[in-house]
């Protein structure tokens, strides 16, 4: 008996609990089996008419919500307490956490929406914005819209494609991964380049300035 099998005996015996159970391990770190795959594969016990479509896309995005809000809880209650008495030997400071909140306020909201589709990143986004703080409000708007995206987008893989669900997963999940770290490259040569461009105009601007003061004296 394979996983996927015991995930749908699963279902015959509880019901939808398996969801609000499964989803939030898979947000605290412990995605057995990954939230993916149970995504896809609910979509496909839907498509096979084992469980019913709505209440089986209600429970799922139920699941993934209290997962991010447990995480987030987390986060914000013991992140900075953490890291301000144990920071120093992972080398996390509160400086650094404030610069990354300072780029979150810029950036954040937006990749809010698209971070549960970032593989390794879901498991972590709820900590890490309850670390820095982030408004509760923000994270119902954003947090739970991407949540949203990101239940409805592999549960229909399965209920769309049915018997074909993990071809089209594994194909959909090879695909992200390769367009995010495409995404990655790109924002991080953008960053080495502003600092570059950056730290180019701090030159010449000192540079006008011993100018500027040769001039005076003479």
């Amino acid at each position: 008996m394979n996983l996927f099998e015991v995930v749908e005996r699963l279902f015959e015996q509880y019901g939808y609990m398996v969801l609000l159970i499964g989803l939030p391990l898979d947000f605290i770190a412990l995605p057995i089996p990954p939230g993916n795959s149970t995504l896809t594969y609910t979509g496909f016990l839907a498509y096979k008419e084992v469980i019913s479509f709505a209440p089986a896309l209600l429970f799922a995005f139920c699941g993934a919500a209290i997962g991010l809000t447990i995480t987030y809880v987390l986060g914000y209650k013991l992140g900075m307490p953490l890291i301000e008495r144990y920071g120093k030997w992972l080398f996390l400071k509160p400086s650094l956490v404030e610069k990354t909140q300072a780029y979150y306020d810029k950036y954040g909201n937006k990749l809010l929406l698209i971070s549960f589709f970032i593989p390794g990143v879901r498991q972590f986004i709820g900590y890490f914005i309850g670390m820095i703080r982030v408004p509760f409000r923000t994270v119902c708007l954003y947090g739970y819209l991407g949540i949203a995206s990101w239940v409805i987008g592999f549960f229909s893989i399965g209920f769309i494609f049915g018997e074909q669900w993990q071809v089209i997963l594994n194909l959909v999940e090879h695909y992200l991964k390769v367009i995010f770290i495409c995404l990655g490259c790109s924002l991080l040569i953008l960053l080495v380049w502003s600092r570059v461009k950056r730290a180019r105009a701090q030159k010449l601007a000192e540079g006008e300035k011993i100018k500027q003061v040769r001039k005076i004296g003479e």
